[in-house]
């Protein structure tokens, strides 16, 4: 009897609708879930139970319907500012590479912290994958947990000093240098830092000598009880050389006549150090970059070296190509790591683990790891983080359609009853 099967149909309707509805409480419940993608449920046709004219085609009765899949919705979520540096949002396609007990996952879920070893992980605690640095803090292409290192970072001896600055060529070469003497008896005198190579700093006083036309003496002192076989109280000396400049006050010449950082505390003696005045016209350059002897008052313009002392870490942070940087206590900064984006051929098919965590399964594809805004992967935002994709408005439409579905298919149940009775009552 065909009204018996009606109830079949009903009842694969309310099925179908309930499975729909459940899909839709979820995504409400996950409304503010960081970085959580809706999910449709997809209905279909369940099967045909009866063709009327058999091979030929046409007049075939439904069966029901089912549930043919449950596929997220992967559009991009609204990136939202916070002040948390850790917080990290992808804007566009990729996914975040964590590890844990249970392998490899993937999230896009950007809400980490450091734990009490130094890892970047969730908040379930799973390490973030990225790709690490060499020891001269050059990203390499070799991923790893992203971690920061608590030890010191060891100390760096001063290898280059670069001085940018001009000498009065008005002043008449009238004084001679004077060691026990040496700011009464220089034309002019500046101080520069350096260090050794135990990370000790020292301030180094530049004394300069207009000895004739166009030619300057420099000697750099340092206080006597900082050197090894000199006295405190003393000035000791420890670099000493000559600068020529051309006609029209660009630098021609520059010479080291001696040198010798021997500095205490067991830091290395005879310390090898390039003293640059800039680019001399004599060893290739033009004159134009460094040193000049103008008709100006002598005076220092820029400086720099290499050095600087042992340091531990005061601040990290993201920037937005997802590099992690830290900064230390002596006023360096290298970075320590750059977040690595996985990206898939077919993201709707990968598998919910919980915790926001995705698995890779044999439709999605393997997972193509790569540097943000790689081959088609998305940006990473620093102090970001990505908000669902939940659109309430939209899924309390739904819940309507559905819940009038699922009361429309309880219906042909209870009108197939009815009508079952009316049989049963055939025999009176």
């Amino acid at each position: 009897m065909g009204i018996l099967s009606s109830l079949y149909t009903g009842v694969s309707g309310l099925t179908a609708q309930g499975e729909a509805l459940g899909v839709i409480g979820d995504n409400i419940a996950n409304a503010n879930t960081i970085g959580f993608k809706a999910s449709r449920a997809e209905v279909q046709e369940d099967i045909i139970a009866k063709n009327l004219k058999g091979i030929l085609g046409g007049n075939q009765i439904g069966r029901g319907v089912k549930i043919g899949a449950v596929n997220p919705i992967l559009v991009q979520g609204n990136v939202d500012s916070t002040e948390k540096v850790t917080d990290l949002a992808i804007s566009g396609d990729g996914y975040f590479k964590v590890m844990g007990s249970d392998g490899e996952s993937f999230t896009r879920d950007g809400s980490f912290h450091f734990d009490r070893e130094g890892y970047l992980v969730t908040n379930d605690n799973q390490k973030v994958q990225g790709f690490t640095t060499d020891e001269k803090g050059k990203i390499v292409n070799k991923t790893g947990d992203i971690k920061f290192p608590r030890a010191l970072i060891p100390a760096k001896g001063t290898t280059e000093i670069k001085i940018d600055l001009n000498l009065d060529s008005r002043v008449e070469p009238t004084k001679k240098f004077d060691l026990k003497d040496p700011y009464a008896t220089s034309h002019y005198s500046t101080g520069i830092e350096m260090f050794d190579t135990q990370g000790n700093k020292h301030l180094v006083s530049y004394f300069f000598n207009k000895v004739d036309d166009r030619k300057w003496e420099y000697k750099g002192l340092v206080d006597g009880k900082e050197v090894m076989g000199s006295k405190e109280g003393e000035l000791a000396q420890v670099i000493a050389g000559r600068l020529e400049f051309t006609v029209d006050g660009k630098l021609d010449k520059q010479e080291v006549t001696d040198s010798a950082f021997n500095f205490k505390g067991g830091a290395l003696q005879d310390q090898k150090i390039k003293l640059s005045f800039g680019d001399d016209i004599s060893s290739g350059g033009k004159g134009l970059d460094g040193t000049k002897q103008y008709g100006k008052g002598s005076d220092l313009i820029s400086w720099n070296q290499n050095g600087s002392a042992a340091g531990t870490i005061t601040g990290l942070s993201f920037n937005d190509e997802g590099t992690l940087t830290a900064v230390y206590s002596n006023g360096a900064a290298q970075d320590l790591a750059q977040i690595s984006i996985a990206k898939f051929e077919n993201p709707e098919a990968l598998f919910k683990v919980g915790n926001n965590r995705l698995k890779e399964s044999r439709d999605s594809g393997g997972a193509a790891l790569g540097a943000p805004k790689a081959a088609g992967r998305g940006s990473i935002y620093a102090k970001s983080l990505e908000r669902s994709t939940v659109d309430l408005a939209t899924e309390f439409v739904n819940m309507i359609q559905n819940q009038r579905g699922f009361q429309a298919n309880a219906k042909t149940i209870t009108t197939t009853d009815e009508l079952l009775n009316e049989v049963i009552q055939l025999k009176r």
